[in-house]
Order: structure tokens, then sequence, then C-alpha cells
């Protein structure tokens, strides 16, 4: 065999394995393709290194040997430090692309709405199942319909999804499953995640190639009786500076196992926006100022590190003015711990170029969400049990307004609510299940209340007035007196030193 046939052959079997594999295979070959441009950066680094070496070796060649290996190892460290600069300059220019369409504005957020906490919609659907056998996989927030939905995998190597199901939480107390949909064994037996023919990924590539997903993204919801699995698509575009952006929505039929892509989301009731393209949006705000801003992290704002909204503290999917969007609260870099800015991502956005980020200054600058925590729980901690009571969630719901929600476990039992900065006539509030308000405020210090855990009196010594039997009519101290004294008697009388007489 000539060379030529064998340079043809070595060149030509590689080219038709991977045409093979583009046409045979487009799950694999659209993940190789983005698995290959990610790493663009990474080749031109390694690039420059080369090109290093290769003109240290030159002008080495040109006088002796040793000359020679000191000029290519100099070459060689050339090339890493301007490799490495290219590929931070890179990234830079990802999050300045990231940022086309962010403005800084000083408008006010629009009017949130309130929901129950993302951790008590996942505790709540566990229980919520029923007799359902399978694995729930995640529970996504639709604010159209004010409903946590849940989406279940049916058990088995081969196996697709078993169940949707949604739930209305109220803002007191607990929720049930209202709508549940089952997918049909037979037709619909593909997941994200599957495996072989079983593989949700692969049907959509083969509608639609170049394009990926995050499984985090994805979420179910009941159409009628029909389950859907809606999966927010996603595309690369650019060279070197390669970012993400929307590439529609894929609709998988729970009924009848059929996969339709659509760029037209608005019949979709949840998010069809990538919340992990807005989080990208989000982190890039590192990049608004200049290049050396970015590589000392000195500019761009970050989410709170205290653990107030433990496992969800970004990218809350709320109701804004009727449509829903990406929310989060964000405090300045380095030490800072006060809510600064809030940002806000449409979560329901048609087309494929980026959804507008706005980043709303906050004016005044609330203080942080563990100072706000650390308040309510100083105002309201005579309420009975306050010791198994945890604080959930606190998330904007206006420019100077949130809520908080608070409850054990997988039952809510209060709401707080208050201003950002923690001052006004009512910086913080109780409210009832029924929505009422219980108290706006502290009662220590207040009809001569001390700071104990119960409030009692600062001289324990006076005579306290009997309250009336009529609960209705006591006053909020009076009711807390009250209280206190059954407290008091109770503990004497299990420990037997209640006096006598």
């Amino acid at each position: 065999m000539s060379r030529f046939a064998k340079v043809s052959l070595g060149l030509g079997l590689p080219a038709l394995g991977l045409l093979l594999c583009a046409g045979v295979a487009p799950y694999y070959s659209t993940i190789a393709v983005w698995e290959l441009r990610s790493l663009m950066p990474l080749f031109a680094v390694i690039a420059v290194i080369a090109v290093g070496l290769i003109i240290g070796t030159g002008l080495g060649a040109l006088r002796s040997e040793d000359t020679a290996t000191g000029l290519a190892v100099v070459g060689v460290l050339a090339g890493i430090g301007l490799g490495v600069l290219w590929a931070a300059h890179i990234n830079y220019d990802q999050d300045r692309a990231y940022l086309a369409d962010t403005k800084v504005v000083t408008d006010p957020l629009p009017q949130l709405g309130a929901r129950a906490p993302y951790q008590v919609g996942q505790a709540q659907a566990r229980p919520n199942l029923g007799d359902t056998a399978g694995n729930i996989v995640d529970t996504t927030y639709l604010p159209g319909q004010d409903r946590y939905a849940t989406l279940v995998e049916r058990r088995g190597w081969l196996s697709g999804y078993e169940v949707a199901f949604t739930q209305q939480l109220p803002l007191q107390g607990r929720g049930s499953a209202d709508q549940k949909c089952a997918f049909d064994r037979d037709r619909a037996d593909a997941r994200l995640g599957g495996n072989f023919s079983h593989n949700l990924g692969r049907q959509i590539s083969k509608k639609q190639r170049w394009v990926r997903f995050s499984s985090t993204d994805a979420y179910a919801y009941c159409d009628g009786g029909t389950p859907m699995v809606a999966v927010p698509l996603k595309r690369q575009v650019g060279f070197l500076t390669i970012i993400e952006k929307p590439a529609g929505v894929a609709l998988y039929n729970g009924k009848t196992g059929e996969v339709s892509i659509t760029t037209d989301t608005s019949k979709v009731p949840g998010p069809s926006y990538p919340l992990s393209i807005a989080e990208k949006q989000r982190e890039a705000t590192a990049g608004m100022g200049s290049f050396s801003d970015w590589v000392f992290n000195r500019a761009g704002w970050e989410a709170p590190d205290d653990d107030v909204n433990s496992g969800n503290d970004s990218e809350f999917t709320l109701d804004a003015a009727g449509r829903p969007a990406y929310v989060t609260p964000l405090t300045g870099r380095g030490s800072a711990t006060a809510i600064s800015v809030v940002t806000s991502v449409p979560a329901r956005h048609s087309g494929l170029a980026l959804a507008p980020m706005r980043v709303h200054k906050l004016n005044p600058v609330w203080v942080s969400p563990g100072a706000i925590v650390d308040k309510v729980k100083a105002d309201y901690q005579d309420i009975p049990n306050w010791q198994s009571i945890k604080v959930y969630e606190v998330i904007p719901t206006g420019s100077n307004s949130w809520v908080a929600t608070l409850g054990t476990g997988q039952n809510i039992l209060y709401r707080a609510t208050g201003t950002g900065n923690l001052k006004g006539d009512k910086p913080t509030c109780l409210l009832r299940a029924d929505g009422s308000v219980w108290r706006c405020g502290t009662l220590a210090g207040v009809g001569g209340n001390g700071v104990g855990t119960q409030y009692g009196s600062s001289n324990p010594a006076a005579p306290q007035p009997a309250p009336s039997g009529d609960l209705r009519s006591m006053s909020d101290a009076e009711f807390a007196q009250l209280q206190r004294r059954v407290a008091e008697e109770a503990a004497c009388r299990l420990d037997k030193t209640c006096p006598r007489g």
C-alpha cells in the first residue's frame, strides 16, 4: 500500500466515524460537539504555549544548544503566561456577552406575589404521593397556577416516569395533591437520563440537533389528565467566546410518548426560560467593570452567604405583576451583607435571544436576610412553642417589603412581613393563619413587660391583675400575661411545689 493510501486511510476512517456518529447518534454527537466547543479556550491556551515553544526553539537553533534549550523554556513559560491571561480574558468576555441585555435601573420592583416556601413544597410532596411507587425527581413552582409541580420517575432500569402531580400549598397550613396524572407505561417509557432507547434526551436530539438542556430546568405538569414534561432547551453561540442561549422548549407527552419543540411558550404554565441561563446572567454581573475589576472580583453583586434560605437562595420563581420571573436579592462583593440590589429575569420568554435582566437598585438598602430573621425571632419569641418554629424563606415582595414563612417541618404556621431596612411604623408584623395581623413589633418593654422568653413583668414582686375570662377582649399584653401564669401553674403542679391555700 502506498504512503498516500495509508495517509488517506488514516485520515478517512476517523472522519467517516465522525460522520456516522453524527448521522446515527445525534445525541452523543451533540454532546461531543458541545464539550469540544466548551474546551475551545483550553485549545487556544495550548496553541499559544505551542507557538511560544516553537519561537523559542527556533531562535535558539540559530545559536548554541544550551541557548536553544534556555530560549525554549522561556518560550514555554511565556506561552503559559499569555495563555492563562488569554483564557481569563475569554471568561471575562463570556460574562460581558451574558450582560448584552442587562440594565441597572432605579425603578421600583414590580409587586411580587408571596408563595409557600420551596422547602415546604419539597417536604409535602413526599406524603402527597400516596401509594405511588416511584422516586421524586424534582419539585418546581408554577407561578401562573400558584402550585408546586412534582415529577416522579418509575423504578426500573428501562423505565420512564410514573406520575406528575401538582399541589396547591396555602400560605398557612398543609396542602394536598389536587391534580395527579399517570404516564402511559408502554408508549411513554422515556425519561431524562434513561438508558438506551428510554433516554428522553435522545428523542429530543432526534427532533432538533445541537441543542442541550439541564435536567434541573425540567419539570412536569398536568394538562387535563395528560402528564406533560417541559424541558427548556439551550444552544451554544460564538467561537472562542461561547455562551448559551435559549432554544425553545421540548414538550414530552406522557400519554402518547411524542416529543414536540416550540418557541411559542405562552401556553406552557411554568418557566420556559432555562433557569441555568438566568443563573449565568446573574453571576455575569462580575463582568460589569473592567478586566482588572473582574480579576480582583471588585464589580457586580453576589448572593448572600448566610443560611437563611439554605438550599434555595437565588432565582426565586415568583409572580411579578402577573408574569413569572426569576428574582434574586444580592449583596455587594466582599464583606457587605446588606441587600443592595434585586435582579429580575423573565421566567417565560419566547424567542432565541437572551431574556432581559434588570438589576433594581434598592433605596433604601435592606439589611441582610440574617438580620431580618434575627429581628423576627426577637419580636415574636413569646409565641407558644417558639423554640420549635423555623423561619424558612425571606423573599422580596417589593422594593422595600419582604415576606418570611414560619413553620415546623411540613406545616406553615405563620407569615412575617416587614420593611427591608427594618424601619418605619411596622418594621415587622406577624400574620395569623387566616391572614389577619397578630401584631406588629415586640411586647418586650411594653406595659411593664421585661425581655424574657415569656415577657414576664419587669417587677415580679408587683401584684399582677387577674385577666378576664373573655379571651377575645384581652389585649396582647393581657393574653401574654395569662399565658405566662398558666405556664407557671402547670410547672409548679408537675413539680408539686405549688403553695397550698
